[in-house]
């Protein structure tokens, strides 16, 4: 009989890599009910300036992120829903992380980690297939209407200091772990499963390595060690 055990999901709605792979995830915990996941925000771009910090001419900066990152993503997991050529279009300056990430802990507040689950969802088809600026807070508060939020509630939420705090609190826990990428799982509070590095910042994670991961963990939960 499978142990119960807890997946700590770590990602970021700018991840052309974790918009696959929450697919896969959602797919591979109806499998297996004993499952239960947490939501964890870990912002890689914390701040307007994060891009520039590594591309001088913003330009260069979406060009690279867009047709060289996301592109890889979606050859490599045969992602059409990845619109590169649609994000070129666009003529705002490529988001960061901080908006999302508020705005899936503001889910959270209200529905949980099933919410925040369904926010990070929408808010990654905004960015990588409608080519939304997910750095608007406007855009944002749509995409809670879309998952049944109370956006009115949500837009109160999401600048509030509780929403700032359990950011703070996600990112603390991802240092302690040492996560590095997104996406990222950590099981039971000990076991790390990072994923193949791609691109920049990126992480694939295959449903093979993901069985792997879980039958490792599943067996090592049965064996019953203790530190001594």
């Amino acid at each position: 009989m499978a142990e119960p055990v807890t997946f700590e999901f770590f990602h970021d709605c700018l991840s052309a890599w974790a918009y696959p792979f929450s697919q896969r995830l959602r797919r591979f915990v109806a499998d297996h009910p004993e499952i239960s996941v947490v939501q964890r925000v870990y912002p890689m771009a914390d701040s307007p300036e994060f891009f520039s910090r590594l591309f001088p001419d913003p330009v260069a900066a979406k060009q690279e992120v867009v047709m060289e990152h996301w592109g890889e993503a979606r050859d490599y997991e045969n992602d059409q829903r990845i619109d590169c050529e649609l994000m070129m279009t666009r003529d705002f300056p490529y988001p960061y992380s901080i908006p999302n990430a508020r705005g899936c802990k503001a889910a959270e507040l209200q529905g949980g980690q099933a919410a925040h689950w369904d926010y990070f969802d929408r808010v990654q088809k905004a960015h990588l297939t409608d080519c939304d600026n997910i750095a608007d807070y406007a855009v944002l508060k749509r995409c809670a209407a879309d998952v049944g939020i109370d956006a009115e509630r949500w837009a109160q939420d999401v600048h509030s200091d509780a929403v700032r705090d359990l950011v703070r609190e996600d990112m603390a826990v991802a240092a302690r772990y040492g996560i590095l990428r997104n996406p990222a799982i950590v099981a039971d509070g000990r076991f790390q499963l990072p994923g193949l590095p791609k691109s920049i910042l990126g992480f694939t994670i295959s449903d093979a390595a993901l069985q792997r991961f879980y039958d490792d963990v599943q067996r090592r939960l049965g064996m019953g060690y203790e530190v001594l």
